[in-house]
């Protein structure tokens, strides 16, 4: 397991360091991969369950080459750290259950007056 309490808490710094907006409300986006979507499939239903909005499943192709199906579990929140790392912790837990890989989580950059920049901006 990832240590995601120090993950998030140094992301937040570093977003916060950008100058973004510390009273934004974020979307924040957990990830998930396998390569059967079913199993993806079940997972979705119970990250849904839990309050996630989810997205559709894509086709990625993996670094290897292989084949992987990809969704993310979504929520706006503000960048609190306990409440974003319990979130990691929890669906990294739920996402063993299934054997599905849980691939962490990231956000965008938010200004004070609402530009939120591009997905290519990950943090």
């Amino acid at each position: 397991m990832e240590n995601w309490q120090e993950f998030t808490e140094e992301t937040i710094a570093a977003l916060l360091e950008d100058g973004s907006d510390p009273d934004a409300l974020y979307t924040i986006e957990h990830h998930f991969y396998h390569a059967d979507f079913k199993k993806l499939e079940q997972l979705a239903v119970e990250v849904f369950k839990l309050g996630f909005e989810v997205t559709d499943a894509e086709e990625i192709e993996l670094d290897d080459g292989s084949l992987a199906w990809v969704f993310d579990a979504i929520r706006e929140q503000s960048l609190d750290a306990d409440a974003i790392t319990a979130d990691a912790i929890r669906l990294e837990k739920v996402a063993a259950e299934h054997g599905i890989e849980y691939d962490g989580w990231g956000t965008y950059f938010e200004d004070e007056d609402g530009y939120e920049q591009d997905e290519d901006d990950d943090f």
